[in-house]
């Protein structure tokens, strides 16, 4: 029997029509008289495959993928009605052992994770507190408020659960930290700015779990001894607010926040702060200026925010994942938590799989897990049929890991020995047909803008070796520039105040490191990968070309020539190097070169 009818509707889901999905399976429900409930759901990670349709029953859940609005009839007269699957549309197959949730994807996807943090994302509606409760939501602080604060930090200490925001800084340390600080006023905060470019896994959390999210933090606000706490999170991040103050609000009105918690002596409160987008205030100082209303900028350190946070007052702040993570290690103890990952990595780790991936979306897997296992069995390689060339991780504060090392397993020092970070767990993937160099330059843009200017080195820094790398991509540079790049890279790295400004030379030390013979093809007036615009043409493969005129149609400058039949002809001058006429060109009539030369 069927029980309901859910609807993957995180921002993912949304964007990919899971809206017009959902109002076609109101509609047919309706006219066909068919009373099964239908609820939204979060996302189940399988981005990929959005529009997800989950039919749910007993013991069961099967999911639809690529569900169009045009498919919604069939899956309800052939599925619901006459309850027979379409084997060739399910993506996903959920069934239950002994309480315990199995899960059978058609691609592999699943295999190799392990869910924490993104256990009920996709499975409950993220706007219900009693579909929460109902997995077992609350249960861990109801367990905690019968623990001294102390042993909570023990459990947690012992877990091994490290932050998840990028540094890997113990939690339970940071905890301990708190807790002794002087101060009968303290705070906590949930970092959810996420800012990294390709980086999606706290916004998941959020539109998928945020009670999760909240009861984390409660635990540990009881566990320092904070009376307020706020989660900071950015304002392009419109659907994750709106659920976050639904559950902010349904949790006060069950007893779960404010005053005298469930009965007990211990009060606490959250307010939402929303960021205006600077990605600097991903750093914890920066944070709190901005919360305290001033101009989002670092301060030096010490003291640190557990002894001088928010107005000079002991502050805790943790992010999304971590916060997350701590339901599940006081339900299920530190013991099992530990006796996942490496030595001296953790529990799980949530990536998001993006850029020339096949598969995109959130994943969890255990720690230790290697590169290879990640992009490939999972995300199942480049959707381009090429092979990866390299994976950026840690965002523009990471670097670029080359193909060679993908046996590296994913843990804190691990990663941090190739030159890249484990960031807060962002995975851009990049093919053959990736200029390293380009790379490079396109974050340490986004570096240079997103600087806040407080200090020398970052501000100008940065700045200078942007020059010199959109030099050397225009054909222009020399020898000496790659020199004086790494020298640059590592007194901005000496001389920033944060950490943000200390990394973001990471992009450009990883690619000279595992790519200079594509810095050293760039002095010589090549781009091996041919994408920068200054040292590539685009001709007309003559022995190829139809004569169809679609290159010509599509042109946007008009720089194509040629009569219906007959072979066509660029001109160079006015050709703006758009790429065009190479992606509507049937007949691979269209050839990219070296500007200098026709091979």
């Amino acid at each position: 029997m069927i029980k309901a009818i859910s609807v993957g509707m995180n921002s993912c889901g949304i964007a990919a029509g899971a809206k017009e999905t959902y109002t076609a399976l109101e509609k047919e429900l309706k006219e066909k008289g068919i009373a099964i409930p239908l609820k939204i759901v979060g996302c189940v990670g399988m981005c990929y495959r959005e529009p997800l349709v989950d039919i749910i029953t007993e013991n069961e859940i099967i999911t639809y993928g690529n569900v169009t609005p045009q498919k919604v009839r069939k899956i309800l007269e052939e599925h619901v009605i006459n309850g027979k699957p379409i084997e060739e549309w399910i993506v996903k197959k959920d069934w239950y052992e002994n309480g315990v949730r199995k899960t059978w994807d058609v691609d592999g996807y699943f295999a190799k994770q392990k869910k924490i943090v993104l256990e009920n994302s996709g499975y409950i509606n993220p706007e219900s507190i009693d579909e929460y409760i109902e997995v077992g939501g609350y249960e861990a602080l109801k367990k905690a408020l019968q623990m001294k604060p102390e042993e909570i930090i023990e459990i947690i200490t012992k877990s091994g659960l490290r932050g998840r925001g990028g540094a890997g800084f113990p939690t339970g340390l940071k905890w301990k930290f708190g807790r002794q600080a002087k101060g009968d006023e303290k705070y906590i905060v949930c970092n959810a700015d996420e800012g990294d470019p390709g980086a999606f896994m706290d916004r998941n959390v959020l539109e998928g779990d945020p009670h999760r999210v909240i009861e984390g933090m409660i635990i540990g606000a009881y566990a320092i001894g904070a009376v307020k706490g706020f989660i900071y999170v950015r304002a392009e991040y419109p659907l994750a607010i709106r659920r976050l103050k639904i559950a902010l609000k349904q949790a006060e009105e069950r007893g779960f926040l404010g005053k005298n918690i469930l009965g007990s002596s211990f009060s606490f409160d959250i307010e939402i702060k929303e960021g205006a987008g600077a990605f600097v205030c991903g750093e914890e100082t920066a944070l709190i200026a901005s919360i305290e209303g001033k101009r989002g900028m670092p301060r030096p350190r010490p003291p640190y925010p557990a002894q001088k946070g928010l107005w000079d007052k002991p502050t805790n702040i943790n992010n999304v994942e971590t916060w997350a993570n701590v339901p599940w290690i006081i339900n299920h103890g530190w013991e099992a938590y530990a006796s996942l990952g490496t030595e001296k990595s953790k529990g799980t780790k949530v990536f998001a799989l993006s850029g020339k991936i096949k598969r995109g979306g959130n994943v969890e897997v255990p720690m230790g897990t290697t590169l290879k296992e990640i992009l490939y069995e999972i995300g199942g390689g480049t959707k381009t049929g090429k092979r990866i060339k390299a994976v950026q991780m840690g965002g523009p504060s990471g670097g670029c890991i080359p193909e060679y090392l993908f046996d590296t397993p994913v843990d804190y020092e691990s990663i941090t020995a190739t030159g890249a970070i484990m960031g807060s767990g962002g995975m851009v993937v990049m093919d053959e047909d990736t200029c390293m160099v380009d790379v490079a330059k396109f974050f340490l843009d986004f570096s240079v803008k997103e600087s806040c200017g407080k200090c020398t080195f970052c501000r100008l820094g940065t700045k200078r070796m942007w020059e010199i790398l959109d030099k050397i991509t225009k054909g222009e540079g020399t020898l000496k520039d790659i020199e004086k790049l790494e020298k640059l890279a590592y007194m901005v790295k000496r001389g920033s105040l944060c950490g943000l400004g200390q990394t973001a030379p990471n992009p450009v030390l990883t690619t000279l490191k595992y790519f200079k013979d594509e810095y050293l093809a760039h002095i010589e007036g090549r781009c091996p990968a041919k994408v920068c615009k200054p040292l590539i043409k685009y001709v007309v493969v003559t022995d190829k070309c139809t004569g169809c005129t679609a290159c010509a149609v599509m042109c946007p400058v008009k720089a194509i020539s040629g009569e219906l039949g007959k072979v066509h002809v660029i001109n160079q001058e006015k050709c703006i190097k758009c790429g065009t006429c190479y992606e509507v060109c049937r007949f691979d009539a269209i050839d990219i070169v070296d500007a200098k030369g026709d091979d």
